[in-house]
């Protein structure tokens, strides 16, 4: 099981998406989140608890709010920053609006820039065919990702979750998505709305 997990985080590393307790322990050089201690929780995934898990998640943009769900109970709400461009529904690749619909988590990324990514499967073969129409790029690599390593410690949080800022992704800070990542499996639903 391990060497399928190994094969999966190698897959995973090569392929693109896009205030901190003090045992917060994420580590930045160069600029970047180092990706060892990502590594060791991939390979630990199968230890997953079926009680911490999530089963759906669900964005509501107007609110900048995020809804873990389990067994159709709300678990959890958290504080979110979308888009640039936050109203409406993505069409093409660099409008900066999170994409609305119902979606799943495609995979889990260690990513050097946002620490830990969710990918959601954004475009769906219905967003290629609407960009295609219009002669447009539907855009993709979509995640649910945390903060940038110039706020890996957290002490920008107050500021992030104010603002959107990212180019179309879901941010939450990097001790949320720690919860995140051990909760959620890869194929829960997402709908973003």
């Amino acid at each position: 099981m391990r060497h399928t997990y190994a094969f999966l985080l190698a897959v995973f590393l090569v392929a693109g998406c896009k205030d901190l307790g003090p045992d917060f322990d994420s580590e930045v050089e160069g600029n970047q989140y180092t990706l060892s201690e990502c590594k060791e929780e991939l390979l630990e995934a199968e230890d997953f608890s079926e009680q911490e898990s999530i089963d759906r998640i669900v964005v509501v943009k107007a609110e900048r709010k995020m809804y873990l769900y389990k067994d159709n109970k709300i678990q959890s709400t958290l504080p979110v920053s979308l888009g640039k461009n936050p109203v409406g529904a993505k069409e093409k690749q660099g409008d900066n609006k999170t994409p609305e619909g119902e979606f799943w988590i495609s995979k889990k990324l260690c990513s050097p820039k946002y620490y830990r990514s969710l990918c959601i499967s954004y475009p769906r073969p219905e967003d290629r065919a609407k960009a295609a129409k219009k002669g447009l790029n539907p855009g993709g690599d979509v995640t649910i990702h945390a903060q940038p390593t110039w706020n890996a410690t957290g002490k920008g949080d107050k500021y992030t979750l104010t603002q959107n800022w990212t180019q179309g992704c879901v941010a939450v800070t990097n001790t949320d998505m720690k919860k995140l990542w051990y909760a959620v499996r890869e194929g829960v639903p997402i709908v973003i709305r």
